[in-house]
């Protein structure tokens, strides 16, 4: 069977299968032509079963582009995080900390006790982790550890909250 065959007789079933887990018609077409190349691009002669095997390669490729997405957030938020821009007005800088701050504190409530705490000290007090270390007596390691516990459970709880938000303080 020849590639442009395969791509006839899978194309809509990879789209469909891909728009279903995807649910966005623009990224069903961008995995969908994804599947189809490494399809192209693979040695078939060991496959025994063909339409099963591209809806596992359309799988992989929905699921990566779904943690690729989770964690680039992620990546995103710890990124904003830990820059400090120097704004050219201290006012707006000021105005904009603290609203971000009135609206996470309804998260923050929502943490475990542990990690609140680290939490609370690194983004309301604007401590470093090795002060958050020396007023917690632990070790730093573990300041981190809670930091980004902290973050993937307020990712988790409040994921529109916070991309709307972007956050805007340091990490470390």
């Amino acid at each position: 069977m020849s590639d442009r065959e395969i791509f006839e007789l899978y194309k809509e079933q990879v789209y469909y299968f891909c728009y279903y887990l995807m649910k966005n018609q623009a990224d069903a077409e961008d995995i969908s032509q994804e599947v189809f190349v490494k399809v192209i691009l693979a040695d078939k002669s060991k496959v025994r079963n063909l339409k099963a095997w591209i809806l596992r390669i359309a799988s992989n490729e929905c699921n990566s582009v779904i943690k690729r997405r989770k964690t680039g957030w992620m990546k995103e938020v710890r990124n904003y995080l830990l820059s400090r821009s120097e704004e050219s007005n201290p006012v707006e800088k000021r105005l904009d900390r603290q609203e971000t701050k009135k609206e996470l504190q309804g998260l923050y409530r929502q943490l475990p006790d542990k990690i609140r705490m680290v939490v609370v000290l690194r983004f309301i007090n604007e401590l470093t982790v090795p002060e958050i270390s020396k007023v917690m007596s632990i070790p730093e390691g573990t300041v981190k550890s809670r930091l980004n516990k902290g973050l993937e459970i307020l990712n988790r709880m409040g994921g529109t909250q916070l991309k709307e938000l972007n956050s805007n303080e340091s990490v470390y």
